[in-house]
């Protein structure tokens, strides 16, 4: 086997399918793996081109075959799915996964590090807990409605009435009610708990981390946002410029064309949706303000307020990227240089 080899896998939990076609003879190769073998079987072969889907592990197993001197790609899973022909097995998807390596228009996922998957992992941990917490307020508000007990909107608000009232409210329950309701009142607090030190280890991560200190100073960008886009982008070198990283969170009109006729419709909310969330969420509060800047103010004029929220988190996503990949700090009076063209 020589450099040019490329092998495709098809990684598991406990079982990986690679297929691979010499270069030089043109014979094609199907092997089974267990995961004790699966190194052992890449430290016994020259460095080669090793192809997977940016699926769970994938990540640590590009830094492991990256370690032993291969070239390793991970391809998005939804662009590798059409190469799969035939019934769905490991064998088949492997296949069609060498067959998807060879498409040049299929962008790669870049590698990521163990620190930007701890810190995507801290706000995966956060996300979660928030989830929790908001489903057992409301199903606290909904069991509490049962017996005539209306709490007012938003979490923060309803809780601080519920205090206010406990004595009135009490009264209204039975007994077996009023112990159910101070074990969620528990509960609640240990959840609050929970994404309080989740937080609290994203602040330490924004003052180590010198992406996210450029990022926090971006108007729009906060705690969240700062550290969730320095770790997803890395050095920004996965993506050519902003606008590409702005497509891959989905933050650009779908389109459909035929006949020459192309038609524009909303955003295609691809890629990762927790991220996009952060963007949004950070451009809706820059376009609620009472001077929302000369731009967006000329935005909301002539379109309507989500949309122009959109187009701004739009912005957002591509100064973010110049910010990573260029190491520069946010300037509210920068003017980009069109690059010089050559002449006609």
């Amino acid at each position: 086997m020589n450099a040019t080899t490329t092998y495709a896998v098809d990684t598991a939990k406990t079982v990986f399918q690679l297929h691979w076609v010499n270069p030089a003879t043109g014979e094609i190769s199907r092997r089974k793996l267990t995961r004790a073998k699966f190194i052992e079987f890449f430290a016994q072969r020259q460095p080669a081109r090793v192809v997977m889907e940016a699926c769970s592990a994938a990540h640590h197993w590009a830094r492991t075959l990256t370690a032993m001197g291969h070239q390793v790609e991970l391809l998005p899973p939804h662009q590798v799915r059409p190469f799969v022909r035939g019934n769905k097995d490991d064998a088949a998807d492997a296949q069609g996964l060498w067959m998807a390596a060879g498409q040049p228009g299929i962008r790669r996922v870049p590698v990521k590090s163990m620190q930007q998957q701890a810190v995507l992992s801290l706000h995966r941990l956060r996300s979660h807990w928030v989830t929790i917490r908001t489903a057992t307020v409301n199903n606290l508000r909904g069991l509490l409605g049962e017996f005539g007990v209306q709490l007012p909107r938003g979490r923060a608000v309803g809780l601080r009435e519920l205090a206010l009232q406990r004595a009135k409210i009490d009264a209204q329950l039975p007994a077996m009610m009023v112990q159910a309701l101070d074990h969620q009142l528990l509960a609640l607090q240990e959840i609050e708990r929970h994404v309080l030190t989740m937080e609290q280890q994203l602040r330490v991560v924004q003052r180590t981390d010198e992406a996210a200190k450029r990022l926090r100073k971006t108007p729009g960008i906060g705690l969240l946002g700062a550290t969730g886009l320095a770790a997803a982008l890395g050095d920004g070198r996965g993506w050519r410029n902003g606008r590409e990283f702005a497509c891959c969170l989905g933050l650009v009109p779908r389109h459909t064309g035929t006949g020459g006729k192309v038609c524009m419709g909303s955003i295609s909310k691809r890629g990762d949706p927790y991220l996009r969330n952060l963007l949004i969420s950070g451009a809706r509060a820059l376009a609620s303000r009472k001077r929302p800047g000369a731009w967006i103010q000329q935005m909301l004029e002539r379109r309507p307020f989500n949309v122009v929220v959109v187009a701004v988190a739009h912005k957002l996503a591509r100064i973010a990227w110049a910010l990573v990949a260029h190491g520069r700090s946010f300037d509210a009076g920068w003017q980009s240089q069109p690059p010089a063209r050559a002449a006609a």
